[in-house]
């Protein structure tokens, strides 16, 4: 008799590791209904509302972030790993898991870790295009490691692709567009500019947009839809010209990409990945203070493509997009040639991809998960 399958997975932090996990999840319980998965985060992060209302339970450990900007608290790092480690590890043991996935972002590192000291397999999954350095301390504790992007960065990774939510794999934007345009409020005629900074909003780019709605606002063939975070969600709709509209999250991003002509976003690597498999053109904005500028790196994967145009932040301003984007809205040829160059890769089967590998490490017998036999057979 097959033992159900057991999984945990360490994700948090931001959406961009949080998203492919809950995609990962979901594979993982469509190819095994019986599957027990859960989550491993830290109380800070964006995993304590995600996950839960994904579903999916959320155990948390004491770990402080891989950051240089710590100062002297940096130095408090490898006990805290340790601590955390052992929390992971004990929930490994509670939850009879049989094998252990970090998803990046710090709640990674101590699952992989965890499962090191309890004898378990473990599989690490990069999403940036320049490796984050929780990855990059858990790929010494595992030969299991898979990528979003073929960079080279770690050598005999696997490239799965970025596992992205079903609604966007199977997304027809052709035939969801004029539902979606409704949807959103899209006035007929009008081109809509998707502007989303992420999880959180970015401020940049709400301000960008606020001052390119008063700039556009004669016009009648535009619409701007803004994804500004809650925070920021008050101020900006009080400020933005009438051809704007202001949301604080977009639960369905299937009907934002459907509906959309143009993004003008951030460039994380979930963020490209959907743009990468849906076909949407986009004026990608990196966030200039990320770690080993990876959002850099990460745009350059549909810039490079001729899928997306870079525009760095400082540039961001509404005077900059409206030479930037005027004359691209004006231009449907241009916009379709964009939408064509972008590359879908293995983003829509990623979910499975890595699923499949997850499963392929689990092990297939009723023996208890911790046997001596197992940790020596298996043991990263």
């Amino acid at each position: 008799m097959r033992t159900p399958l057991s999984v945990v997975i360490g994700a948090g932090g931001t959406g961009g590791h949080i998203y492919p996990g809950l995609a990962l999840a979901d594979a993982l319980r469509r190819a095994r209904p019986d599957a027990r998965v859960s989550f491993v985060g830290t109380t800070r992060g964006l995993e304590g509302g995600l996950v839960p209302a994904a579903g999916y339970r959320l155990h948390t450990v004491d770990m402080i972030p891989f950051d240089p900007a710590l100062g002297a608290r940096r130095y408090l790092l490898p006990a805290a790993l340790l601590k955390s480690g052992a929390q992971a590890r004990a929930v490994l043991r509670e939850q009879g898991a049989q094998v252990a996935v970090g998803m990046g972002g710090y709640p990674s590192a101590p699952v992989v870790l965890g499962a090191r000291l309890a004898g378990l397999p473990s599989l690490i999954h990069e999403s940036n295009a320049v490796p984050g350095r929780a990855n990059r301390f858990a790929a010494r504790l595992t030969r299991n490691v898979a990528v979003a992007f073929d960079t080279g960065h770690l050598p005999g990774a696997t490239t799965t692709g970025m596992p992205v939510a079903a609604a966007i794999a199977g997304l027809d934007r052709a035939a969801l567009r004029a539902e979606a345009r409704r949807a959103l409020g899209v006035p007929d005629r009008a081109r809509l500019v998707l502007f989303n900074g992420g999880s959180l909003g970015a401020a940049r780019l709400t301000e960008a947009a606020v001052g390119l709605s008063h700039r556009w606002a004669a016009r009648d063939d535009v619409h701007l839809l803004v994804k500004t975070g809650p925070a920021a969600l008050a101020e900006t709709a009080r400020r933005l010209g009438p051809i704007g509209r202001a949301v604080p999250y977009l639960d369905r991003m299937d009907l934002a990409y459907a509906a959309a002509d143009l993004v003008v976003c951030r460039a994380g690597s979930a963020t490209v990945a959907e743009l990468a498999t849906v076909g949407v053109p986009a004026v990608l904005v990196p966030y200039p203070h990320a770690p080993g500028d990876h959002q850099t790196h990460n745009a350059r994967v549909l810039t490079d493509a001729g899928a997306g145009l870079l525009l760095a932040d400082a540039d961001t301003t509404a005077e900059r997009l409206d030479a930037l984007v005027g004359p691209l809205l004006a231009d449907p040829a241009r916009l379709a040639a964009m939408s064509g160059a972008a590359d879908p890769g293995p983003h829509a089967r990623a979910a499975e991809l890595l699923a499949e590998r997850v499963i392929a490490l689990a092990p297939h017998t009723t023996s208890a998960p911790h046997t001596s036999s197992y940790e020596r057979q298996n043991a990263a």
